[in-house]
This record gives structure tokens, C-alpha cells and sequence, in this order.
């Protein structure tokens, strides 16, 4: 939900936290670097182990959103730096890319081709032996990290080992990997964390907490709910101490699907993070232990999201292993397709993960190289709009998306409105300058103001690109405006108007729903944890009774009125006859941190961890002026 004064954060959480940040580990930062270089040299992780002491306190966010589980997480400073990258390469390289999703010369087309070995399915030992083949000598750590530069990429996220078990990176778990058990006898997990290091980016790795390979977990079950055996989270556990050991700093890592218990979740998060207290770890660790939530593959929220947050997108959305009959056609409609999903992606506050499946050889499949180098095209001229920026402080938009940066809103044009104006409802007591197209800061135009915000008139920009009918000229493709602007931004939400007598009737309906992802597993839906409503309040006192279908037990949970709590102790249905229950409570309007709109807030009694839910069904809240 909108912020009725919408807040540029990183002057604060960046600058600030940076300046802090030297000031609080003065010289244990020096002895992290100098370990660092150690590990570098080295390849192993040549200090002790990190004690409780050594680990920076996680991210305190404010008391009505989840809290980080106590003792875990990534600090400020961290978060905001993977929130600046917006966009990745994702890769998916394994045995299963020497099969191309073929198998006995058939092509297998049930599911992703990476999990060919159960989706075929195809005899272990005659997977395995796939192994005695895998040789890819065209695999180029090097130009892998300059395609992806050359994309507009900021990090890369590898397999390190899959669902078949099979490990890129020598493990002294299994001779089941890259360097022990193929002719090719190389590390690739080591190639490409060492090539991401010379060129500056970012390395993460993907682990799979379910191991077809090893024993007792062999078996696919639908949907990769698989348990995890005691056994298998011994070995995980040991595995992962190998990855956070032996490559490096590792910017994030990728758990995915199985079914881990809450302690399995807990002991592999912790496991991290006790060796890097700053690797920012996915959700798909699952029982929300995670410190960024991951939507389902190809996936985006279709609600708001205040936790980081990252989307996993793959080329087709058929595999994401290399395919060899993919029918790959419209390159420059797949690029348009991947600009538009990184601009929504980025408008929501999201990050981007982009797929790419090399060939069993360890080559680039080239139509996927072309597209990956058009959008980089593309974010040449306008990545001042994607990389560093938060996400849009507006609702809707009929021309398109916005993004926000330290000085500027950027506002992507997808379609040009018929009278030919970018409109930016509820904008207000903002200091702005003239717009002018990115790239071109030289050509400007006045913006014109009126009742329900500003508008930019684009009849009057110079430099606007004209249409391409053939879709081949990424320049034209949506095209972006920066609209400048000084000091504090302020938006006015969209508001629910009160009624003649002054008093509310709001439903769930018309609430902002916050939700939790990343529960028991990849099939568990997310759950509501929060209810957001901002209504045109014109008084200063209310009455407000809450509607709700009571529990048999007693339950508690938080009114938020304009950032002010008011605990609610809800009574059970054993109280009531009837299948509603209420409770009413006096609350104040706070005309200095909400100027524009009262907003109104349930939620489970703060603090709350990540995953506590709404503990009732809420039917409606009641608000009738008192003075």
C-alpha cells in the first residue's frame, strides 16, 4: 500500500548506514578483508570459525511488518546494496544439459528438462552414467561474466548442485561432481566465483535441498515435496559449509524445493550464515527462515510487498535446463518480453533473476546470448531508471510503470496515452524541475499541475523517439522519462471517501493485502498477514470496532492508526452465539506523519516474526467521528 508521504529510504539506509557502518567495526573490517584475501589465495576459508559476536545485528524494520527470526540476518547496509543490483543471471547447467531434454532419441517433454531423470523417467544408473561424458571444454567462465556485463546484469547465481544430486563444485560428500567423477576434472562452481570476482560482480549459488542421488532420497515426488531425511541434512549441512567455505564471498544462495522441517529450515539458514552473516539467503529455504522471499518460477506478486524480494524468470517457460528442440523465434520480441518483465519486476520493488541454459558443451546457446545482449542495449541508455531505485509510489498507471532514485521519478512509457500526457495522480508539495527524455537531460518541458496531481505533456519532448513498426529498434522501445525533483517526495494515496455522516464502512475488499510466501514448501500458499486501508478522514477522533469471526480461543492482535498501535485483545467464540464478534476502541488521527490520508492497519501483535499470519477472518472495521 501507498505511503501518503512516500520517502526516498537510502538517504538514510545506504549514506547513513555506510558511515555507521565504518564507525561500528573500525578494525574488524580490515581483519575481514584481510581474511578475504586469504580465502582468495588460498581457496579454503583459513580463519575460525565466526563467533555470535562477530555476526552484525540483522535489519530492524518497523514493528508493524515481520521481523527477521531472532539472531539471523543480513544487516541494513547488505539488503540495500542486493536491492540496488535489480538484475541477474540465473544458469543451469548440469548432466542434464548433455541429454538437451532427449532421451533413447525421444524427446521428453513432460516438465523442465533439468529434472529429465525423474520426468522421463530414466533408470539412475543410466543417468549417472552421463557422467563418464561430461566434458564441457566450450564452458568460458570468463565470457559467461562479460555476457552477463554486457546484459546489464549485476550478479550471477549458478547450479551448484540440482535435483539429480550431480555437483558442479568438488564436494568431499560424493565423487558425484564435476571434478571427480567426469573427464572434464574441473571445478566450474570455483571457475566462475573467481571469474565473477576479476570482473566485479557478484557470485550466489543455487543448492537444491532435495538429492535424487543420495540414499533414501532418490525417489521424485510430485511437486519436489520431498522430506528430508536426517541423513540428507547432515550431508546438506556439510555441503554448504564447503560453498561458504571454499568460494568466496557469496552474495546469496538459492535453496529450492524439498520439505524441510521449521528446524531443518532453521539449521540450514543458520549453518549460512554462521560462516557469511551476509549472504542474503532465498526463501525457498522454506518456513519463511529466508531473508528475501522468491515468487513461483515465471512468477510476480499481484499484491503489495514489503520484504525483498526477487522473481526467477527462465527464457521459455517450458524448461530451464538447455532444451535442443526449444523453438526459439521473435528475438526481438523476446527481448521486448524481458525489458518489460525486469520494468514491472523493478516498479514493485522487486529484483530480477534471468535464466540461461548452456548447451551440454558448456556453450552459450546463441539466441539466448542475443537476448541478454538486446537488453543490455537497452539499459545503456536507461539504467539510471532500473539499477539503485525504489519502487514506484503510485497505484496504477495508464502509460506504463515508474521506478524512484535519489532525485528523480522514472516513468516508463509502454503505451502512449491518447492525449498524449503522462499523468502522475496524487504528486503533491513536491519540489520538481522540468522532465526530459533519460539520456537526453539537455531537451526539457514544464510539467502542469492540476487537481488530482501533475502531468507531463509528451507532444512538446523533444527527442522522442518515433514508433517502430518492426519492433527491432530497442532505442524506441519503451522509452523513459525523468521527471527531477528536491528534498522529500510526496504522494497522495488514492483514499476511501467517508460517508454523508462522516463515518466508514471498510471492508477486506477494499484493503491493501500484504501476504507471506515461502511456507512449508513450494505448494503451500502464501497466507495474509496484513490488512491495509487509507481512508479521506476528516476528523481527529474515532470510533472503531472491528468485526471478526472469532476463535475458540482468545486472540490478540494490532490496530495501527497512522503508525500508532492499539493492541486488541479479541474474545472467543465461546463469548459470543453468534459467528461475528466485535471490538470497539477509541483512535486518533495523526495529521503529521499521514498529512494526506489516515491509514488505517491489522496485523498480529508486534513484534511479529516472518510467517505469522492474521489470526482471524476480519469482516469489516466500523469508523464514526467523535469530535
Amino acid at each position: 500500500m501507498l505511503a501518503d508521504l512516500w520517502r526516498w529510504p537510502s538517504l538514510k539506509t545506504a549514506a547513513g548506514a555506510k558511515r555507521m557502518g565504518n564507525r561500528s567495526v573500525g578494525k574488524r573490517v580490515v581483519l575481514c578483508l584481510l581474511i578475504g584475501m586469504m580465502v582468495w589465495a588460498e581457496g579454503i576459508w583459513a580463519g575460525p570459525p565466526i563467533t555470535q559476536s562477530d555476526i552484525p545485528p540483522p535489519v530492524q524494520r518497523p514493528l508493524d511488518q515481520p521481523q527477521s527470526p531472532l539472531g539471523q540476518g543480513p544487516n541494513s547496509a547488505t539488503i540495500d546494496a542486493w536491492q540496488d543490483r535489480k538484475f541477474g543471471m540465473f544458469i543451469h547447467f548440469g548432466l542434464y544439459s548433455l541429454a538437451g531434454g532427449m532421451w533413447n532419441g525421444q524427446r521428453v517433454d513432460k516438465g523442465y528438462s533439468e529434472q529429465i531423470l525423474a520426468n522421463a523417467p530414466i533408470p539412475p544408473k543410466e543417468y549417472e552414467a552421463l557422467a563418464n561424458r561430461f566434458d564441457p571444454v566450450n564452458f568460458d567462465a570468463d565470457a559467461i561474466v562479460a555476457l552477463a556485463k554486457a546484459a546489464g546484469m549485476k550478479f550471477i547465481v549458478i547450479t551448484a548442485k540440482h535435483h539429480d544430486g550431480f555437483n558442479l563444485f568438488q564436494t568431499a560428500q560424493t565423487p558425484y561432481n564435476a571434478v571427480d567423477g567426469t573427464p572434464y576434472h574441473k571445478d566450474i562452481v570455483k571457475q566462475l566465483a573467481e571469474a565473477c570476482a576479476r570482473a566485479g560482480l557478484k557470485f550466489g549459488v543455487y543448492y537444491s535441498t532435495i538429492d535424487w542421488h543420495h540414499p533414501g532420497g532418490n525417489t521424485y515426488i510430485e511437486g519436489n515435496s520431498n522430506p528430508i531425511t536426517p541423513a540428507q541434512e547432515a550431508f546438506n549441512v556439510a555441503q554448504l559449509k564447503e560453498l561458504l567455505s571454499h568460494y568466496g564471498p557469496i552474495a546469496e544462495i538459492w535453496f529450492d524445493m524439498g520439505k524441510p522441517t521449521p528446524a531443518q529450515s532453521a539449521h540450514f539458514a543458520q549453518t549460512v550464515h554462521a560462516l557469511q552473516p551476509q549472504t542474503m539467503i532465498s526463501g525457498r529455504v522454506w518456513n519463511y527462515r529466508g531473508d528475501f522471499a522468491v515468487m513461483g518460477d515465471n512468477g510476480e506478486p499481484d499484491v503489495s510487498v514489503e520484504l525483498p524480494w526477487q522473481s526467477p524468470a527462465s527464457m521459455f517457460p517450458e524448461t530451464w535446463g538447455y532444451r535442443s528442440w526449444q523453438v526459439r523465434t521473435d528475438l526481438p520480441g523476446k527481448i521486448r518480453e524481458n525489458i518489460t518483465r525486469l520494468v514491472r519486476v523493478v516498479s514493485q520493488g522487486g529484483n530480477y533473476i534471468l535464466n540461461i541454459g548452456p548447451e551440454g558443451d558448456g556453450s552459450v546457446v546463441p539466441y539466448e546470448a542475443q537476448v541478454l545482449q538486446g537488453i543490455g542495449a537497452w539499459l545503456q541508455r536507461n539504467g539510471d531508471a532500473i539499477y539503485g531505485t525504489r519502487k514506484q509510489p503510485f497505484a496504477a498507471l495508464d502509460f506504463g510503470y515508474a521506478t524512484v532514485g535519489p532525485h528523480a521519478i522514472y516513468l516508463f512509457v509502454s503505451k502512449i496515452p491518447a492525449d498524449h500526457q503522462l499523468h502522475l495522480p496524487g504528486l503533491t508539495d513536491t519540489a520538481l524541475g522540468r522532465a526530459y527524455r533519460l539520456g537526453s537531460p539537455e531537451s526539457t518541458v514544464e510539467i502542469q499541475h492540476d487537481a488530482d496531481g501533475i502531468s507531463i505533456p509528451l507532444d512538446r519532448l523533444p527527442h522522442w523517439p518515433a514508433a517502430d513498426s518492426g519492433g527491432t529498434n530497442v532505442d524506441s522501445f519503451m522509452p523513459v522519462v525523468v521527471l527531477p525533483f528536491k528534498g522529500a517526495l510526496h504522494v497522495r494515496p488514492a483514499s476511501i471517501a467517508a460517508a454523508p455522516d462522516g463515518s466508514f464502512h471498510l471492508q477486506p475488499g477494499q484493503a491493501s493485502h500484504y501476504l507471506n510466501y515461502n511456507g512449508e514448501g513450494y505448494e503451500d500458499p502464501s497466507t495474509l498477514y496484513k490488512l491495509t486501508w487509507q481512508i479521506d478522514a476528516k476528523a481527529s477522533d474515532y470510533t472503531a470496532t472491528v468485526s471478526y469471526k472469532p476463535l475458540p480461543q482468545r486472540t490478540q492482535i494490532d490496530l495501527w492508526v497512522d503508525g500508532q498501535r492499539y493492541p486488541l485483545n479479541l474474545a472467543s467464540a465461546v463469548a459470543y452465539s453468534q459467528e461475528i464478534a466485535s471490538q470497539t476502541i477509541h483512535v486518533h488521527r495523526d495529521r503529521g506523519t499521514h498529512p494526506y490520508a489516515m491509514k488505517l492497519e491489522l496485523t498480529p501483535p508486534a513484534p511479529f516474526e516472518q510467517g505469522s499470519r492474521l489470526p482471524v477472518t476480519i469482516r469489516s472495521i466500523e469508523l464514526s467521528p467523535t469530535r
